[in-house]
């Protein structure tokens, strides 16, 4: 599987993928003007690639600020990591592969949802949840 994004082709696959209660996901907030963020994208493609189960959202900050809403990202990337509906892990993460595969790897095998997810996060979430084509 690939980095998918809010690009139309990849909508579907997202509120698809994501409709199983058991779908583990892993959001990365970044920005198109952050070269971390640039440098990290291949790093995080070769992550998804190796790990097909589960689903990759790349979401920019300013361009899907419709999606992003008030969400308080305070530096690059921050990573979500759901299963289903519930919110497993928010927060920055180091951009380095090995350490980013070896957070999805343990969400992946086992963790328990945070009491009181921020809801600016619990927003973003049930909007992909939803992804369909646009019409």
């Amino acid at each position: 599987m690939r980095v998918l994004t809010t690009a139309e082709d990849d909508r579907r696959v997202i509120g698809e993928r994501w409709a199983g209660q058991d779908a583990l996901v892993a959001v990365f907030f970044c920005a198109a003007w952050c070269d971390t963020c640039t440098e990290f994208r291949a790093a995080l493609e070769h992550i998804a690639a190796t790990h097909p189960d589960v689903v990759f959202v790349w979401l920019d900050i300013e361009d899907d600020s419709d999606i992003c809403g008030d969400i308080d990202v305070e530096n690059f990337p921050t990573l979500a990591i759901f299963r289903g509906g519930s919110l497993l892990h928010f927060g920055v993460s180091l951009p380095q592969e090995g350490t980013v595969a070896r957070l999805v790897e343990r969400f992946a095998e086992h963790a328990t949802p945070l009491a009181v997810p921020p809801a600016a996060v619990a927003r973003v979430a049930a909007q992909l949840r939803e992804f369909r084509p646009r019409p």
